[in-house]
């Protein structure tokens, strides 16, 4: 593999909720996302709906995120105004018509394995929302973060349903947390 190769791979990192040191790791990856695009607008598209408990992940960070107010960080994806999937393409394109080349972090839940349950993701590349309850959505993001809420694999739609609330708030805070300070730290 060459170096050039080793510089252009798309990155993912994972960190449990409650290991303090990998989401340092992934604060200063996204850091680095933000400083790397700190002239063009960033938005985050928080997809999901309040309507089930595990897929209430990305209402519920965009609701922290929105309440913050931070100085031009557009959110879409609330607890009032959430984003799904009949609404997700209509959602997009209101962002494209918005914005000059924004730069999108697209934030949702997934279903997983037993022992990445209660953990973070962010990647590089767009997010497939829907993939984990087999639906067709538009990928979406130059980067994503994902949380991992429930186990995947078996009757996903009951999995959502029967999600921990505790576990998807715990980690609506950790998530909105890690944008906010490192939004903070170099675009503003």
């Amino acid at each position: 593999m060459s170096l050039f190769s080793l510089l252009t791979e798309p990155q993912k990192m994972k960190a449990h909720v409650d290991d303090y040191s990998a989401k340092a790791k992934l604060e200063t990856r996204l850091s680095d996302l933000f400083a790397s695009t700190r002239k063009r607008p960033a938005v985050i598209l928080c997809i999901g709906t309040d309507r089930s408990t595990g897929d209430a992940l990305g209402p519920l960070i965009g609701t922290h995120l929105s309440r913050l107010n931070l100085p031009q960080l557009n959110v879409y994806g609330t607890l009032d105004e959430p984003v799904h999937a009949t609404n997700l393409q209509e959602n997009i394109q209101i962002i494209q018509q918005s914005f000059v080349n924004p730069f999108i972090i697209a934030i949702d839940a997934c279903l997983g394995r037993m022992d990445s349950i209660g953990c973070i993701t962010l990647a590089d590349g767009p997010l497939k929302p829907g993939a984990g309850v087999h639906k067709q959505l538009p990928e979406v993001g130059e980067a994503h973060i994902t949380g991992i809420v429930n186990v995947g694999g078996f009757m996903e739609y009951m999995v959502l349903q029967n999600t921990r609330l505790n576990l998807v708030w715990r980690m609506s805070e950790n998530v909105s947390t890690l944008i906010t300070h490192s939004y903070l730290k170099v675009r503003c």
